[in-house]
């Protein structure tokens, strides 16, 4: 310790600046610090335990959820990411698809089977046809039609393989695709 001189007074009460110099507290013991860490691999309360974990399960499942409908790249299946699916999503969205009256329709003719009539019953199974027919043609000149913007948009060598995946979004009614539509209809991307 150094010498004080007698010419230097010592404050009695530590000023305001002195006292917020340092932790306000003594330093732990090794022995309080490992006492402090020691915890159960298992729980004494394991309902508890399994409670808590449920709900930060839930939690997580439901920011993915909501991560994916959004259209978060992060949340997005390995399928649906990349700026290229994103622009077919787009294009998709924005035009009208004979595909999404498919699952109405064959509601529709399934209560019509259940007419005695078998004229009914024939008539509602050609109509289905011919709109399995109409919706197949749709979905092939909706691929033709993505390919070529993707081209125009990207360039022809980074055109991936889409027309699968802009056919199987246009066949799905608009409010059941995920993630959900980002555009408004006729709002085409550019």
């Amino acid at each position: 310790m150094a010498k004080t001189t007698p010419s230097t007074p010592t404050p009695a009460e530590p000023t305001a600046e002195e006292s917020a110099v340092g932790k306000g507290r003594p330093t732990p013991t090794r022995r309080e610090k490992e006492e402090a860490r020691k915890r159960p691999l298992v729980s004494n309360d394991r309902a508890e335990a399994r409670r808590r974990a449920r709900a930060q399960a839930q939690e997580q499942r439901d920011k993915a959820r909501i991560g994916l409908a959004n259209g978060d790249e992060k949340y997005l299946p390995m399928r649906d990411r990349g700026p290229q699916k994103k622009f077919v999503r787009d294009y998709v969205d924005a035009r009208f698809s004979f595909g999404e009256l498919l699952i109405p329709l064959m509601f529709l003719v399934i209560i019509l089977t259940f007419f005695p009539q078998p004229e009914v019953q024939y008539i509602a199974i050609i109509a289905l046809w011919a709109f399995f027919i109409l919706a197949a043609a749709d979905a092939i000149l909706l691929g033709f039609l993505v390919r070529r913007r993707l081209a125009a948009k990207f360039g022809a060598d980074r055109v991936e393989k889409v027309r699968w995946y802009a056919a199987m979004r246009a066949l799905q009614l608009r409010m059941m695709r995920l993630p959900k539509p980002q555009v408004k209809r006729g709002q085409y991307p550019s």
